[in-house]
């Protein structure tokens, strides 16, 4: 018996650079956001038939808030609709975003070493933007994202 075959996608969140942090409420990434803004967008473009298709095997395993990356599941037949779909999602609540695929893997494994490599990246890149301003409490989120990676499986 063949087990039901996924592909994992890594994809990175670029909030709007022109967005002014100051005045306007900060926008939390999760993996409810991220799901729902997916699962509209599949919606949209592709009718109920196709966000039935999809919605098998699709979740959001992973959501990093910091350094805004986050681990997609879909089935292996229907990835590129969902891939298709994440490319036209235009907001999260009412942010500007895009998406970037970093990675597409099929297993759970290489998926979750691709994302620790990426997310200790992307992390030190921010200590180096926010410097002094770094508190313990990020620094703590930040290694508890790490060991729920360290931790993901099916």
């Amino acid at each position: 018996m063949v087990g039901f075959k996924n592909r994992y996608m890594i994809m990175e969140v670029f909030l709007d650079p022109n967005r002014d942090l100051a005045v306007d409420d900060p926008i939390i990434i999760t993996q409810f956001n991220v799901s729902k803004a997916i699962k509209d967008s599949i919606l949209v473009n592709f009718g109920e038939c196709g966000l039935a298709s999809s919605f098998g095997s699709f979740q959001v395993k992973y959501v990093n808030p910091i350094t805004k990356l986050c681990i997609i599941r879909a089935s292996r037949e229907e990835y590129q609709k969902v891939w298709s779909a994440i490319t036209m999602v235009k907001s999260i609540g009412h942010c500007p975003v895009l998406f970037n695929l970093l990675d597409l893997s099929g297993s759970i494994r290489a998926c979750r070493n691709a994302a620790l490599k990426c997310d200790k990246a992307k992390f030190e890149q921010y200590k180096l933007v926010v410097g002094d301003r770094l508190t313990d409490d990020i620094n703590n989120q930040m290694q508890n994202c790490l060991e729920r990676i360290k931790i993901l499986e099916h």
